[in-house]
């Protein structure tokens, strides 16, 4: 998610669509595992913050029946069309307030780490909880695992990691904060949440981490060589061993953090 307030990733591009279907292939899983643990059933009231995408949302309307509600907001919704079981509404949420509170489940996946204002968005996740209610928050830590080929067996696999480097610092520059992932265990627990826990997932190589990186890298393919961070040639070269399969690309750890706002359930 990305426009000129601070976000790097446009939803309006083409190539979003196919982040969001590669992102859903390969945090889907880890994702519906949180939320099966954390007790996701019938009548809940959900609150789905920068979707992006349909999966997480539909997958909630699933669990929680006609007799419970689910959120789905963005910025910019194109790609989160309204479907059976699920409200869609346009939000930012680092500037706007919460879209209502008593929410028994607030989520966000690999967002709050675009968001300039992040600490106004979270203490606003927090806000809409009911007593008893959970927040989980998933987000990358760049800094964690920094390499696109952690096996850098060759020059193919350094221009991956050059480039990626070269992502990392317009994130950086943008002010994204590329260690947060890791801080989230801390910011529950002083945004007064109890029962916090987390855990690290990163795929190392796969169809879905191929998708990712090509559709990633043509949606910052201007900014790269506008910054003097590439050249053309280097993203057609990399481009092109991408799609021939000559390398073992690994994600950002998705660190996933829960805590529960206290009060009775």
């Amino acid at each position: 998610m990305a426009d000129d307030r601070g976000y790097l990733l446009d939803n309006r591009q083409a190539e979003a669509g196919s982040r969001f279907d590669a992102l859903a292939e390969l945090f889907d899983a880890a994702t519906f595992r949180h939320l099966d643990a954390l007790g996701v059933g019938p009548g809940w009231r959900c609150w789905e913050v920068g979707a992006g995408g349909p999966s997480v949302p539909t997958w909630l309307a699933g669990r929680v029946g006609p007799h419970g509600a689910v959120l789905a907001t963005d910025i910019d919704v194109t790609w989160t069309a309204a479907g059976t079981g699920y409200e869609v509404r346009r939000h930012d949420v680092g500037a706007d307030p919460p879209p209502g509170d008593g929410f028994d489940l607030v989520h966000a996946r690999l967002v709050l780490v675009h968001v300039p204002r992040r600490d106004k968005a979270l203490a606003a996740m927090v806000a809409a909880l009911r007593p008893g209610g959970w927040l989980l928050v998933e987000e990358a830590d760049p800094a964690l695992q920094p390499l696109a080929c952690p096996d850098e067996s060759g020059d193919a696999q350094r221009l991956a990691n050059k480039l990626k480097h070269d992502f990392r610092t317009l994130m950086a520059r943008r002010g994204v904060d590329l260690a947060y992932g890791r801080t989230l265990p801390r910011l529950l627990r002083a945004a007064g949440l109890t029962e916090v826990r987390a855990d690290a997932y990163f795929p190392v190589t796969g169809p879905a981490c191929a998708a990712l990186e090509d559709a990633t890298v043509r949606q910052i393919r201007g900014r790269l060589t506008a910054a003097g961070l590439a050249t053309d040639a280097e993203i057609d070269e990399h481009l092109g061993n991408v799609a021939a399969g000559r390398l073992d690309l690994a994600t950002s750890p998705m660190i996933s953090a829960w805590g529960r706002n206290p009060g009775a359930a």
